[in-house]
């Protein structure tokens, strides 16, 4: 065995560069394999364990994660220690690759750890007490920390300085730091905490009326965020803004799958009664308000009966209101309605009546969050409402125009002539 060595070795005595490339291939060979033994096996243990304990599938896949990561410190250990055995590599390469290398397992371990943390995070919340205490701030500023060490280590390691002197001189440098680069701090911290926490994406469609911005998000720099307008106008704003300033996001209405309609009708409430029995007639021939009708007549007999002999006091007698039957309709309508979500609340509901009538407000959902479609659906859906109102006797609100008082001229002129035309008549009756 020891010849067969000795003989493979000689081969690289005329070649010093080709025997340094055989022994690094080696090395990176023995990392290789050792990274993919590890992974297998401790991944092999990881999931049978987690089958055996009571950890949710979210924490367990965390593990696995971690797992993983810390698998990756192998190849960098073999490379640290192994690099040295290269040989005829000059001193400053087997320095940066040990650096790098050192590095490496820094940086992995604090990913690692950070990934513990989630996997805390994750597990505290499955308990129901994590909605009213969360952690995730408190763990947010634990990885801060992680990260802020690791840097400083990493440093460190490549400059081959101590992490003491390193703080010593980061210390004196801070003022100054932060009072040049004020603006980029800041502006960094916006970007770590929108990206950690998912605020805003490019694509988004979001609203900020502080700077008049609404519409999609086009860029998303370190310094500034670029919102693309509907009216095609482009907004730039510093990212901070998107910390420090209130903003709407749509993203979770598009991924939703639906949009939100909310809008009311006003009523002129002279025109609120009590249905008659010829409306009654003309609306039973509607399919929509058929068990409406059944439900409600059994509903008001019962009280009717309890109430109107006069034993429970003075007899209260309930009728069915033209504007009760309208929202049961409307409701109907909607639940019916192709292109309305089923799944999502459905409401027709009273407002507080004001000078301007009595809002019955619809509240609903499309099915499609594209705005052309969206705008579509709701035009339909009242369009047929404000048609359908003299059906039940109802008349929507309007604020009186010139059109309206010209009407109440006409009429009084029209009047004013037939009273002149009778007095004429009567004149001439009684000369006659």
């Amino acid at each position: 065995m020891m010849l067969l060595i000795n003989e493979y070795l000689s081969f690289f005595d005329d070649s010093p560069f080709l025997y340094t490339l055989a022994a690094l291939a080696l090395l990176i060979a023995i990392s290789w394999i050792l990274n993919f033994i590890v992974k297998k096996v401790l991944l092999r243990l990881v999931r049978r364990a987690l089958k055996l304990s009571p950890i949710p599938d979210v924490g367990g896949n965390l593990i696995e994660k971690v797992i993983a990561r810390l698998s990756n410190i192998v190849p960098a250990t073999v490379f640290t220690n192994g690099i040295a055995w290269v040989p005829h590599l000059p001193e400053k390469v087997a320095y940066i690759v040990r650096a790098l290398a050192a590095s490496f397992i820094i940086l992995t371990l604090a990913l690692a750890l950070c990934g513990v943390l989630n996997i805390v995070e994750a597990l505290y919340n499955q308990r129901p007490i994590a909605a009213s205490r969360p952690i995730k701030g408190y763990i947010q500023l634990v990885k801060l920390g992680i990260y802020l060490i690791a840097a400083i280590l990493v440093v460190s390691t490549l400059i081959d300085k101590s992490p003491i002197l390193l703080l010593s001189g980061l210390g004196a440098m801070a003022a100054v730091l932060m009072l040049v680069f004020q603006d980029t701090l800041l502006s960094l911290v916006a970007s770590i905490q929108i990206s950690a926490n998912g605020l805003v994406k490019v694509g988004d469609w979001i609203e900020m009326p502080n700077l008049n911005a609404d519409g999609t998000v086009i860029d998303i720099a370190l310094h500034t965020v670029k919102v693309r307008n509907f009216d095609r106008t482009i907004t730039t704003f510093p990212t901070r803004r998107l910390i420090t300033d209130p903003f709407k996001n749509w993203r979770g209405m598009q991924e939703s799958g639906g949009r939100r309609i909310k809008r009311a009708i006003y009523i002129d409430q002279t025109s609120i009664h009590f249905l008659t029995e010829q409306e009654r007639e003309i609306l039973l021939k509607m399919p929509l308000l058929r068990h409406y009708f059944e439900t409600k007549d059994k509903e008001i007999a019962e009280w009717n009966r309890q109430f109107e002999d006069g034993k429970n006091g003075f007899p209260i007698r309930r009728q069915l209101t033209n504007v009760g039957t309208f929202r049961a309709y409307v409701e109907q309508f909607l639940h019916n309605h192709p292109y309305i979500a089923k799944n999502d609340t459905i409401l027709v509901r009273q407002m507080n009546p004001g000078p301007t009538g009595l809002p019955i407000e619809i509240y609903c959902y499309t099915t499609t969050t594209d705005w052309n479609e969206y705008e579509a659906i709701m035009s339909d859906i009242f369009d047929h409402l404000y048609s359908i109102l003299h059906r039940f006797g109802l008349f929507a609100y309007q604020q009186p125009s010139g059109r309206d008082f010209g009407k109440i001229r006409m009429a009084g002129e029209a009047s004013a002539h037939e009273q002149a035309m009778t007095d004429i008549a009567h004149d001439e009756r009684t000369r006659g």
